[in-house]
């Protein structure tokens, strides 16, 4: 039996160069349009760097327009041990380094482990009902010993394809089990599920800032005065309008890759992957701040209306008075012209 520790981390970041686009991996059944349509991949360079004693080699890769990917695998000897551990987050640490070093941004990142076990002679069933704590332990990355409920329950989220073999799916780390050690395409869907995770937080984020500048535009419009300012009202409208459209584009975008996963069994894959990392709550998060944004937009175009129309109003009773005086004036002079 032998086994790799495949580590990657994906994280925003503002300084990208393209690079050269990565061959993607059909998984199992995938349909002619899956590497067409999902997400692609670019290679902008490697590094190297010291990791447990061994020289590892760090792809650095990026999915336009900003996010980096950066990965790292390193053959494990025994991968049942408590080393496996300290050598994932020396493996994870790493990558963190390379991402930070060109430029990606720590608060927004995710990792992800896959530890790839092939070569095995025994049974499959066998091999992981042996080794199932240090399995669960591992996905949950806890070295305690874990109850066996726990460990269970952890197990329970698995897939297989052939008979003999199987992906074990965890927060931050899966067990993969291909008799040939085939893992590129798994690999490949494990990033596409991290990459739409941290465009949704990305998206989260930059809407929960954006309406927090809006809504302090629209309570503060930076005068003393009851009436806002036309230039200030031009200038919330104009911000309500490019946020809303920018963040429904990206949003459509996520939507429409993520429909596309359509072999049943890479769907099924990111399905549990998804629920995993509660996608669907994000997604209900991005559409409730994005339905927000449409009531600010509601709120300034009323505001604005308003605004319009108590100026008018306020000129017409200032011509009104003006006219007044005039008429105080002809009386007063004409007054003056009699009596004199």
């Amino acid at each position: 039996m032998h086994a790799k520790l495949v580590s990657f981390v994906l994280s925003k970041s503002s300084r990208l160069h393209k690079g050269e686009m990565v061959e993607t991996r059909g998984l199992q059944s995938a349909p002619h349009y899956f590497e067409a349509s999902v997400p692609h991949q670019y290679i902008v360079g490697e590094e190297k760097m010291t990791v447990g004693g061994e020289e590892v080699v760090f792809l650095v890769k990026t999915y336009p327009p900003d996010i980096l990917l950066v990965e790292a695998m390193l053959p494990v000897a025994d991968v049942f041990s408590e080393k496996t551990f300290d050598v994932r987050k020396a493996l994870v640490a790493a990558c963190q380094k390379v991402a930070e070093k060109r430029g990606g941004d720590f608060n927004l990142s995710e990792e992800y482990s896959l530890v790839v076990v092939f070569d095995y002679k025994d049974g499959l069933n066998q091999l992981v009902h042996e080794h199932a704590s240090r399995i669960a332990g591992f996905l949950k990355s806890e070295k305690l010993p874990l109850d066996e409920t726990e460990i269970a329950r952890t197990l329970d989220l698995q897939i297989k394809y052939g008979k003999n073999d199987l992906v074990i799916i965890g927060w931050d780390g899966a067990f993969l089990f291909d008799p040939n050690g085939d893992y590129q395409g798994t690999k490949e869907l494990f990033q596409i599920a991290n990459l739409q995770l941290l465009r949704y937080r990305t998206l989260d984020q930059d809407l929960s800032e954006r309406l927090q500048k809006v809504s302090k535009l629209i309570k503060h419009p930076g005068t003393k005065h009851a009436v806002w300012s036309t230039k200030e009202l031009a200038r919330a409208f104009e911000e309500v309008i490019a946020v809303r459209a920018q963040s429904l584009a990206q949003f459509e975008v996520i939507d429409r890759e993520i429909k596309l996963i359509g072999d049943w069994y890479s769907a099924r894959l990111y399905e549990m992957l998804a629920k995993m990392v509660r996608m669907d709550e994000w997604r209900k998060s991005v559409k409730d701040k994005l339905d927000a944004l449409e009531d600010v937009y509601a709120i300034v175009s009323q505001n604005f209306s308003m605004t319009r129309a108590q100026k008018l109003e306020y000129i017409q009773i200032l011509l009104f008075f003006i006219l007044q005086a005039g008429w105080f004036l002809l009386i007063f002079f004409e007054l003056k012209y009699f009596l004199g």
